[in-house]
């Protein structure tokens, strides 16, 4: 009997190990087809792919395979095991290459460089304007910006205390942002260590006696009033030269700054109207800053130019003209401003 079960397994053995023979060649020859079938288009086109954070290889495929750039299979998951770059893909927006093998794709991928896109923060301007130029560029939602902007244990978390708002430590520079890199906790927090970054390389021989914030606010303020580099520095110097007299520093911006949904246009009411903004009826700086400025702002309040000038008033083209009395502003008022209402 038992020679019989074992004359029977030596005959079926043969055909048992054929069967798993085949099933190995087959799937290998699967696999291999997978692996060395190209996807159309030429080496020489590229497409531009966003794998968001947390995407997971399988979530990577799907992508791959919406761009058309190879095909979405198990195989594509068991290939990136087996290469030992299943880890190795991150988030990002990557230019990848039509016409690849998926081997050729996943070790593009795998050493790929995000792409950055430039995003350029123009010096001067508030906040809520910063949140829309992100935006608009789809690298965060607008509201959530302000939103955190204004959060007072965000603040905290970034080292400025108990600061109302972010206003004055959004720089204003050109960044190189990556897709799926992003939100607005991100782009505040790359903001601020940028502003950190330059505050932290100016020299600060400054004897005014202002604090960094109150340098900060002055400097907001320089940069609404000045329209050209090399005026800073004297527009900080006429600022600086009322202070040190104990008179109202009278800048309209601070005005404008101080009215919620200002129209555009000031009027005698609003220049007589009390805010913590109002340098018209306040006898020292603003509550804070009224913008995000940049570093020659900062740079002219901290080295501000020495002169007896006390008063100015623009000549147009972002120009303006700096008088030592009174009188003298008022001429130039007159001849500047009135003067050019009367030609139109």
């Amino acid at each position: 009997m038992i020679e019989n079960t074992v004359s029977e397994a030596k005959r079926i053995a043969p055909g048992v190990v054929l069967f798993l023979l085949v099933i190995v060649v087959s799937l290998g020859g699967w696999f291999l087809r997978f692996v060395v079938t190209a996807a159309s288009g030429e080496k020489t086109e590229s497409v531009a792919v966003v794998i968001a954070k947390g995407t997971t290889l399988q979530g990577i495929n799907v992508k791959l395979a919406e761009a058309a750039l190879v095909e979405e299979d198990i195989r594509f998951l068991l290939l990136a095991r087996y290469l030992g770059v299943a880890t190795q893909l991150h988030a990002g927006e990557f230019a990848l290459h039509r016409g690849q093998t998926p081997t050729e794709l996943l070790q593009e991928l795998a050493t790929a460089t995000p792409i950055q896109h430039p995003v350029t923060i123009p010096e001067g301007l508030v906040i809520d304007k910063i949140a829309g130029i992100f935006a608009a560029g789809g690298w965060c939602d607008r509201e959530e910006f302000n939103r955190l902007a204004r959060d007072a244990e965000f603040l905290k978390s970034l080292g400025l205390g108990k600061r109302p708002t972010l206003e004055g430590y959004l720089y204003p520079d050109t960044y190189y942002l990556t897709r799926a890199a992003h939100d607005a906790e991100d782009l505040i927090r790359m903001q601020v260590r940028r502003f950190f970054s330059i505050w932290d390389e100016l020299p600060k021989e400054n004897s005014s006696g202002l604090s960094s914030f109150e340098v900060l606010t002055l400097a907001s303020m320089v940069e609404k009033e000045a329209g050209k580099a090399d005026e800073r520095p004297v527009i900080a110097g006429v600022f600086m030269n009322r202070l040190a007299r104990g008179m109202r520093l009278q800048s309209d911006p601070t005005v404008m700054y101080g009215i919620e949904n200002f129209s555009g246009r000031l009027s005698k009411t609003d220049l007589r109207t009390p805010t913590p903004y109002n340098t018209y009826t306040l006898k020292r700086l603003p509550a804070g800053p009224i913008c995000n400025p940049g570093r020659e702002s900062m740079h002219g309040v901290l080295h501000p130019e020495k002169t007896d000038y006390l008063y100015f008033v623009s000549k147009g083209k972002g120009r303006h003209y700096f008088s030592k009395n009174l009188r003298e502003h008022n001429k130039a008022v007159y001849k500047y401003l009135r003067g050019s209402r009367k030609k139109k």
